[in-house]
């Protein structure tokens, strides 16, 4: 299957699904094969066309765009400057719709490719990290780019296909949401901190304690309690304020301050005593875990099987 029969059947599908003009789209695929082949020549034979109608192909092109994207000589063509900004964005756009087109049909392609995760640090470590290592041990055409980080990202302007993120969805514009999960909230210190300065029994004494808290953008998170039977925000005093949330459980487990985090990344460490759960009457509503990916990968397998499979693990801890 040559490449030429290749991108036409992409250039259909995008034609049938977009309503692109017919032309402009034929241009496109015309410059990216010309680009490829470096001849006008070789291009007319892979797209089935006459070298006349290719050359005139890329001159409404370049027209349209009012730029020059290829160096001409009689021996070869060269992309210019512009040609060659031009080839990675149209290369990544066939690329958009050639996964489009191999996620339709029957779903039982198996996930493959780079997978690119972005999560919360502690969470993703402890709980997501380790389900996603199972995945890819079972599949292992699907390659795996984790990153880790707790300030909220954009999927699409940093180049990530999923991310796994903690509460409210308040701005799901060009993004596909599905919830995985609700997790409680603990507040948490270690034994030896609590044997110095004691242990809180109501959000008053917290006054008197060190706290270990978020921040977002330089300000300190609130912690989420329970009140008069609802949930709502608690500012406690800013003692130790940590961008990460693995460390945030580190400087808890050794000795320095009161923390809150979703339950099951203090579970193991209240198993083995190196922390005690407090304030368990305050305890707020569960929080919910979502997974979070661009409408564009929608028909992804890799994200889609995924998904399914991160849902179906988190199901049976509910």
């Amino acid at each position: 299957m040559g490449l030429g029969y290749k991108v036409c059947r992409i250039w259909l599908y995008y034609w049938r699904v977009f309503m692109i003009p017919v032309d402009s789209f034929q241009g496109v695929i015309t410059f990216v094969v010309a680009a490829r082949c470096h001849s006008f020549t070789e291009a007319a034979d892979q797209l089935g066309l006459s070298k006349s109608a290719v050359g005139k192909a890329i001159a409404r092109l370049e027209a349209r765009l009012d730029t020059q994207l290829f160096h001409r000589t009689t021996r070869r063509l060269s992309l210019t400057a512009d040609g060659e900004a031009y080839l990675t964005a149209c290369t990544a756009a066939l690329d958009e719709i050639g996964a489009a087109e191999s996620g339709m049909g029957t779903g039982d392609r198996e996930p493959s490719g780079r997978l690119r995760v972005d999560m919360p640090v502690a969470f993703g470590r402890r709980v997501v990290a380790p389900l996603l290592f199972e995945i890819a041990s079972k599949y292992p055409a699907l390659h795996l780019n984790m990153t880790f980080s707790d300030h909220l990202i954009d999927p699409i302007e940093e180049g990530v296909d999923l991310l796994v993120r903690f509460g409210e969805l308040k701005d799901t514009g060009g993004l596909v949401a599905r919830r995985l999960a609700r997790q409680r909230w603990a507040i948490c210190a270690a034994p030896g901190y609590l044997e110095r300065f004691g242990t809180p029994q109501v959000l008053e004494d917290l006054a008197r304690h060190h706290c270990i808290v978020g921040h977002r953008r330089g300000q300190p998170l609130s912690w989420r309690v329970r009140q008069q039977g609802e949930t709502v925000r608690f500012a406690p005093p800013v003692t130790h304020q940590i961008g990460d949330g693995e460390a945030m459980i580190l400087g808890a487990v050794a000795g320095v301050g009161l923390c809150q985090m979703p339950r099951c990344l203090f579970a193991e460490d209240i198993e083995e005593g190196r922390l005690v759960e407090v304030l368990l009457d305050y305890e707020p509503e569960p929080v919910e875990v979502h997974a979070v990916w661009p409408k564009v990968s929608q028909l992804r397998p890799k994200v889609r099987y995924v998904v399914d499979e991160l849902v179906r693990v988190f199901e049976r801890w509910q």
